[in-house]
């Protein structure tokens, strides 16, 4: 069958079996919106029949106005040796109301025999039974014929007549399950064609899970042989190791094969999507994920990044704006000047090659020291800009004293004197704070604060501590990583080094005061 290839998400049902994940009703709204204004054709909204809340979704879901998506609800086939007509979970798929259902059987003997401890007969009228029902209610409907490929190997002319009997009973797409997930692609490939053959006119559809982590690549090979209709999950979320990423198929179906399965202009929603996904989901999103991972586009190496500045294309298989990513350098040890040319350019910093140079020196030798600037890009750019002939710092530190005491009746008690100079002032200043780098911090705000009012407003979100080289014990070096933010929701990152812990919190905190007053003030 040639034409379109449907896009079908499960991430609402099979992706939310994934461990750990719950999802609530208005969660699942949210994603279902998302998904239909990515051009996703189906959307599985659950099993009515399994809980309360699927089936709530349902008559919610009703309510709402879709640009394209069809929501669909799941269900297996009649139980053994019931009628369809007194079966609840085929009651409760009806009651949801939607004008295309999925019912999924079993294809598998092993499973038939030893799961549903039936006849290979009684499956077979099974699934007739309940497609043609559902088909009488006026519903369309989408077989899912689970654990196919282990099927078709057991015994591929059973495998195919339960095809059959669903064709038959009028299911509109006969959609292929690698329900175990460890199925190779050209195994697959290769049955697909088989099954395309034997049913010609019909859609046939792929549903691969990522036990073998071959899953993308699995419905890949099968859309090659001819199925028209792709099932997965937003960033290959579901049970076990989950299923085949739709994020990842979208964009290699889109870009890679020339199919069109959404336009332009949604493709370049495409790292938007998966990550408000993730975080509905409160999964944090998978940096290193192919298309849309904020690492999927970064550059750390020196070659690299400097044949990124020279030509784009030369380390990138796509431009990451199409699926609405965007390219990253990175800083570190292994970076060249190229690195810091590139940050310089994108921070709007007018660096010579020279001065580059002589910064990666500097950065080498920082990094042996156990700085890490790839975590930490607002200390990076301080380090570029104080390469410039005009850069004065907005205050420097005289000197610290923090003081931690235990006194009986007070409990701990941390106070932090600092003297700093701004401009041609010194200024002398204490605070207490629940710990020492509280104490600080606030000695520090306290100290800047008639000159720079605006520094009660950052505020620190993160605090990082990692142990450099333990084996020395406490005489250990530490790397202290500060996340903070403003009030406009800006986010930046500053590191310390030391084996003293307050100095290298001194640094990242520092760092991080400067980098927010020179923020205000450009």
């Amino acid at each position: 069958m040639s034409g379109p290839v449907e896009l079908y998400d499960t991430t609402l049902r099979d992706g939310a079996q994934a461990e750990g994940m719950s999802l609530s009703l208005q969660d699942k709204l949210r994603i279902t919106r998302l998904l239909d204004e990515l051009g996703v054709d189906y959307v599985e909204g659950g099993w009515p029949g399994s809980n309360p809340k699927d089936a709530a979704y349902f008559r919610r879901v009703r309510r709402l106005p879709f640009k394209h998506a069809k929501v669909t609800a799941f269900s297996y086939t009649r139980r053994a040796n019931t009628r369809v007509e007194d079966d609840e979970n085929l009651r409760q798929l009806l009651a949801a109301e939607t004008e295309v259902v999925t019912v999924v059987g079993k294809t598998w003997l092993l499973h038939v025999h030893h799961v549903l401890r039936t006849s290979p007969e009684e499956n077979l009228a099974m699934i007739r039974d309940t497609v043609a029902y559902l088909r009488s209610k006026g519903r369309r409907v989408i077989y899912d014929a689970e654990h196919f490929f282990d099927g078709f190997r057991a015994d591929a002319a059973y495998a195919l007549r339960t095809l059959e009997v669903a064709r038959d009973g009028g299911a509109e797409t006969l959609v292929l399950c690698d329900t175990n997930g460890g199925t190779m692609y050209w195994d697959i490939e290769d049955m697909t064609r088989t099954v395309v053959a034997h049913f010609p006119g019909v859609r046939i559809g792929i549903h691969a899970h990522n036990d073998g982590e071959s899953a993308v690549a699995n419905s890949l090979a099968a859309v090659r042989a001819g199925a028209r209709h792709v099932q997965g999950t937003i960033n290959g979320y579901g049970e076990r190791v989950g299923n085949a990423n739709l994020v990842s198929l979208i964009a290699n179906l889109h870009l890679k094969m020339g199919l069109e399965v959404v336009t332009d202009a949604q493709l370049r929603r495409l790292t938007d999507v998966a990550h408000a996904v993730a975080e509905i989901c409160n999964v944090p999103p998978n940096p290193y994920q192919p298309y849309v991972g904020r690492s999927a586009f970064a550059h750390k190496a020196g070659l690299h990044a400097d044949a990124t500045l020279k030509d784009a294309r030369a380390y990138q298989h796509i431009d990451p704006a199409l699926v609405g990513n965007t390219t990253r350098v990175l800083v570190s040890e292994l970076s060249g000047k190229g690195n810091v040319l590139y940050k310089a350019r994108e921070w709007g910093e007018g660096l010579n090659a020279e001065q580059a140079r002589r910064l990666v020196r500097v950065i080498k030798d920082l990094e042996a020291q156990g700085f890490s600037f790839e975590a930490a890009e607002a200390s990076m750019h301080l380090l570029v800009r104080r390469q410039r002939a005009d850069y004065r710092p907005p205050f420097e530190l005289v000197d610290f004293v923090v003081i931690v005491e235990r006194r009986k009746g007070r409990g701990l008690l941390a106070e932090a004197t600092v003297k700093v100079k701004v401009g041609g002032r010194l200024i002398y200043t204490a605070a207490e704070g629940n710990g020492p780098v509280n104490a600080l911090d606030l000695a520090l705000r306290k100290a800047l604060m008639e000159v720079y009012p605006q520094v009660t407003h950052m505020e620190l979100v993160d605090y990082k501590v990692r142990i450099l080289d333990g084996e020395r014990g406490t005489a250990a070096k530490v790397r202290v990583l500060i996340d903070s933010r403003s009030p406009d929701g800006h986010r930046w990152s500053t590191v310390g080094v030391s084996t003293n812990i307050l100095q290298a919190s001194w640094q990242a905190l520092a760092d991080s005061v400067e980098y927010f007053l020179w923020r205000r003030a450009s």
